[in-house]
């Protein structure tokens, strides 16, 4: 007799979902959890399947991306269209951004197939930096600016990715030094294997502000106590070399 099938449970805005291992579950502008009456949102976007004693999470879209992450950020796929993989961990998160909004949508299972060591925990745990990237401190400012509704809001759920101008505007810069600054921190991040970041030879995506967040926040590589340097005047007001 087969071993009953994990349970799985979504969580989206406060609410709490149970999936069925004997039926697939649709995430989309329609289907099982609908996510938003948002014209850029696939109406099937992500799936969920139970196969094979596993449950796996396929992109069914064609235009759309979604960054997965294990609950401490320290693992991080990148799920383009057509693309699958498997929910290993207790506890995950699906990113995702359909036009001006970015969601989320935490994943829960009962039965892990695989755990972070007690070591990787602590070293995940905020002490120090899952990936060293070396930005300077501008950079970083520039990347809070565009994370902050997603860093400030409450729980798991919806948020607005500002624009460029709007980010410009509240760092008290310039377009062209944002922009400058935007560009330095995507090849910079690109170079490191950061995906989604590059629309193709010597040419940043277009979408690369909301893959930007998403990482960044997923990974941890900025936090919610990270706010605080958005009112740092003199830090604002500094410049430096890229």
């Amino acid at each position: 007799m087969a071993d009953p099938a994990p349970q799985l449970q979504l969580e989206f805005a406060g609410e709490w979902m149970t999936l069925d291992p004997d039926r697939p579950f649709v995430i989309g502008r329609e289907g099982d959890l609908t996510v938003d009456d948002n014209q850029y949102l696939h109406r099937a976007f992500l799936e969920l399947r139970h196969v094979d004693g596993l449950w796996w999470l396929s992109n069914v879209g064609s235009r759309l991306s979604a960054t997965i992450s294990s609950g401490s950020g320290a693992v991080q796929s990148w799920l383009s269209p057509g693309a699958r993989l498997p929910i290993v961990f207790s506890e995950c998160s699906i990113v995702f951004t359909a036009g001006p909004t970015t969601y989320e949508i935490g994943v829960h299972s009962d039965d892990a197939a695989f755990a972070m060591s007690t070591e990787h925990r602590r070293r995940s745990s905020g002490e120090t930096t899952v990936m060293p990237v070396g930005l300077t401190e501008l950079q970083k400012l520039l990347i809070v600016a565009l994370a902050e509704p997603m860093l400030r809001r409450d729980g798991v759920g919806v948020s607005e990715l500002p624009s460029s101008g709007a980010a410009a505007e509240r760092l008290g810069w310039t377009m062209s030094r944002f922009n400058r600054k935007l560009d330095n921190v995507c090849d910079k991040l690109d170079r490191m294997g950061v995906q989604g970041l590059r629309g193709g030879v010597g040419k940043l995506a277009s979408n690369r502000r909301a893959r930007l967040v998403e990482y960044a926040v997923s990974s941890q590589l900025v936090t919610r106590s990270d706010l605080a340097l958005l009112d740092d005047p003199a830090l604002r007001a500094a410049d430096d070399q890229d």
